[in-house]
């Protein structure tokens, strides 16, 4: 795929988004994640001079079950993997500088094509490895 964004699905579920570098969705605020989605992905493209009120968010208790991530591709280069939930593999989709990934819960995982410097947000608290199940015994 080439376009500026791009979904993967699994059985009507998203699992992954990426927004390429290049993406230029427009003027405006662009959301890309559906709303009922744990961690939400915008595009904004703002005028110069536009001033965004100083705000403060409610607190809005939510809860979570599943660790979304998002990685932001400083330098290098870096293939994601993705599986369907059965561990069979989905798709494999490399990034490069300034590419961004958000990752849904599904499966996953990188290999590092070259030296990379990446940036990655998610939800915490932190668990440990605790929180993560590999696929496969025999990598880790």
């Amino acid at each position: 795929m080439d376009q500026a964004v791009e979904r993967f699905e699994d059985q009507g579920r998203l699992v992954a988004l990426v927004l390429r570098h290049q993406a230029d969705l427009g003027p405006g605020v662009h959301f890309l994640t559906p709303d009922d989605l744990t961690q939400q992905l915008a595009y904004m493209d703002n005028p110069a001079g536009r001033v965004i009120s100083p705000h403060l968010h409610n607190p809005s208790p939510r809860q979570v079950t599943q660790t979304g991530e998002v990685l932001f591709v400083r330098s290098g280069r870096l293939m994601v993997e993705l599986f369907h939930q059965d561990k069979s593999p989905l798709a494999q989709v490399v990034l490069e500088p300034g590419d961004l990934v958000l990752l849904c819960g599904a499966p996953h995982g990188f290999k590092v094509l070259e030296r990379c410097q990446m940036i990655e947000i998610k939800q915490g608290p932190y668990m440990g490895t605790q929180e993560k199940h590999y696929l496969f015994a025999d990598q880790k």
